[in-house]
């Protein structure tokens, strides 16, 4: 019998080809069972325990209905519940219809609770203070205006009284002022204009005129009100002896931009009562400032955009937490870009790590350095890579605390610039010329990066994109990064970690949870998916159980306690104490934009006891300012307990 001949190789490859169409069609009419065969097996490779041993896991947290956020700002209370505050959640209607949002949830018994919010905490400032109440300072006293929705020319209204004695003097809101050419504008709300103030210099009496300043709009439309240049203007409807001593000033009325204007408003909220408590008013309207906690417990409120939409320049104020109220702070004038990433030393300064997360100059105020509070003095440190790109950047004390040494990750430049990097630099605060020295890169060029210290040293970064608000970026329509690494300061390394399945950009934030969990919310991309249409706000969130807690048992302490001093030796209960490798604190997290000045992990030296361990407190307060804290242990395996809250006085 004789064998088939073979098929020429000409006739194999279109016959090869005749089958490619029948297969396509076959997968295409089948698609949606292989995106589901595919997500099972996805869903299979993640839940494996060693897997999870590896890289952690992610989970989605179901939010019941009517408690969806636009989480703008997160901190950690010293109940172990986490307060997520939206305001107005970056919605003009919400603000238009006074609809202010704040949640607090319970990770312990999973529920959920609305707070009444008093005012607009958008984009505020906040910190813990030494009682464990969060101080909320600032946010949106107006919304921005495009010039495409600038229908009349306006500008800020300078209104002075030269008069020293008939004491202030109200005009309400609709008056009208004349320019030298006869122009009209009428002020936007009522303004109090203080007295002239009489004082003697070299023997001479001066007065210096009282000043308020209110917006003033064109009554004309389009650009027949617009002025370039300084003028003065003549308030109507008053006697002629009065227009001598109360008059307006302006610099300039035109149809450009109209910032967001900060708010002046300041509460603490209660952990133990859910309430925000009225304290007294800023002295300056801020949004987009930093308030970064002190050693002896008050707060400093730094940088920001003033009710107009100004930058604030340089006017810095301190909050005095025992008596619930703010004082200017003249002798600490520094400017910094808005939500400036400042960290306390040891030493009792303020690190700027040069984060930020927008407003401001391009290039005053931009530099790193350590800000002397004592002297007012700055000393720069140098040596950063890409130090045009530190906008939207994360900056992280590393743990433990003890080493001083700051790491700043990713950013990008001024404004909705399309450059970022993957640079990451730690500078050595406790060297005698600190300067930046360069660290492993990350994965990909990266803005809008959350950082969370671990208790087992180890710092978890997450999230984030590579362009301006998750969006285009080398010719992707969206860039969100759906990656996540642990950074080991040890090995000065990243590692790979489970990947997120939500994207995080602007407006988003992450902080560790009692139980050594990660939590993650917020985002809110500039686009949609198709890059055309505005983005959505994010409202999901999701949690990250990080490999130590699928290794096998955890250590447990008990007993000890709650109220600890500077210095003292404390004995906590434990049944692993042979076992135990490190002891830690770390401080609860409050944090928004990226900027969060208040989470770090102090290491306690601690020897063996009878049924336990014997602990030491550092004595140093710029190394442990006070407040709350989670107490955690780790064992050999580097297997951290569950927290324990303590209160260092």
């Amino acid at each position: 019998m004789s064998t088939r001949p073979q098929p020429s190789l000409i006739r194999r490859l279109l016959r090869g080809l005749a089958i490619v169409p029948a297969v396509a069609a076959v997968l295409a009419a089948n698609r949606p069972i292989v995106v589901f065969a595919a997500d099972r097996y996805h869903r299979f490779s993640i839940d494996r325990p060693a897997y999870k041993q590896a890289f952690g896991h992610w989970s989605v947290l179901p939010v019941p209905d009517g408690f969806a956020i636009n989480a703008i700002h997160a901190a950690l209370l010293s109940t172990g519940k986490v307060l997520i505050i939206a305001g107005s959640g970056n919605n003009r209607k919400n603000f238009e219809a006074g609809s202010f949002r704040t949640v607090l949830w319970d990770p312990a018994a999973d529920t959920f609770s609305l707070i009444p919010t008093p005012t607009d905490m958008f984009c505020s400032g906040h910190t813990f203070l030494p009682d464990g109440k969060l101080l909320v300072a600032g946010g949106t006293k107006s919304y921005e205006l495009l010039p495409a929705d600038i229908k009349h020319a306006a500008g800020v209204m300078k209104l002075k009284n030269e008069s020293p004695d008939h004491g202030a003097r109200i005009v309400k809101q609709g008056t009208r002022l004349a320019g030298p050419d006869g122009r009209q504008y009428a002020l936007r709300a009522d303004v109090t204009v203080p007295p002239a103030m009489k004082m003697q210099h070299n023997g001479q009496t001066m007065v210096h005129a009282g000043e308020a300043e209110m917006w003033a709009d064109a009554v004309t439309p389009g650009d027949a009100g617009v002025v370039t240049e300084p003028a003065q203007y003549r308030i109507l409807g008053l006697k002629s002896d009065e227009t001598r001593n109360l008059y307006g000033v302006a610099d300039a009325i035109t149809r450009e931009k109209q910032e967001y204007g900060g708010d002046n408003t300041s509460y603490e909220f209660d952990p133990r009562t859910e309430q925000y408590v009225r304290t007294g008013d800023l002295t300056d309207h801020r949004w987009y400032p930093t308030l970064a906690p002190l050693p002896g417990g008050n707060v400093l409120a730094v940088s920001g955009l003033d009710r107009f939409g100004r930058m604030l320049p340089g006017r810095n104020e301190v909050y005095y937490a025992r008596q619930h109220r703010w004082s200017a702070a003249p002798k600490l004038t520094r400017v910094f870009p808005t939500y400036p990433a400042l960290f306390l030393t040891r030493d009792e300064r303020l690190f700027f790590s040069g984060s930020n997360a927008g407003y401001g100059s391009a290039t005053v105020g931009r530099t790193p350095g350590l800000w002397d509070l004592r002297t007012n003095g700055f000393r720069p440190v140098p040596g950063l890579r890409d130090a045009t790109m530190t906008e939207t950047s994360a900056s992280v004390l590393l743990p433990p605390a003890q080493r001083q040494r700051v790491m700043i990750m990713g950013g990008g430049a001024v404004g909705d610039s399309p450059d970022s990097t993957a640079r990451t630099a730690i500078a050595d605060l406790s060297a005698r010329n600190p300067v930046y020295r360069a660290g492993p890169d990350l994965p990909h060029p990266t803005r809008y990066l959350s950082t969370v210290v671990l208790p087992d040293d180890t710092v978890l970064t997450s999230g984030g994109s590579a362009g301006y608000r998750g969006g285009t970026y080398r010719g992707k329509k969206r860039s969100d990064l759906l990656t996540a690494q642990i950074y080991d300061p040890n090995r000065n390394e990243f590692r790979t970690a489970a990947a997120p399945s939500v994207g995080r950009d602007y407006h988003s934030e992450a902080l560790l949870l009692p139980d050594g969990r990660v939590v993650t919310m917020g985002s809110d991309p500039i686009y949609d998916r198709t890059g055309r249409n505005p983005g959505v706000f994010e409202q999901r969130i999701e949690i990250y159980s990080p490999p130590y807690l699928f290794r096998g048992g955890r250590p447990a302490i008990h007993g000890g306690p709650v109220e600890l001093t500077r210095g003292a030796v404390v004995s906590y209960g434990t049944a692993d104490a042979a076992r135990i490798r490190t002891v830690r604190l770390l401080r609860p997290s409050a944090v928004t934009h990226g900027t969060d000045v208040d989470q770090r992990s102090v290491a306690l030296p601690f020897r063996l006891a009878p049924g336990g361990l014997m602990v030491q407190i550092p004595k140093a307060r710029g190394l442990v300012p006070p407040g709350w804290y989670m107490l955690f242990v780790a064992d050999d395996k580097n297997i951290p307990s569950a927290a324990t809250w303590v209160h260092v006085a």
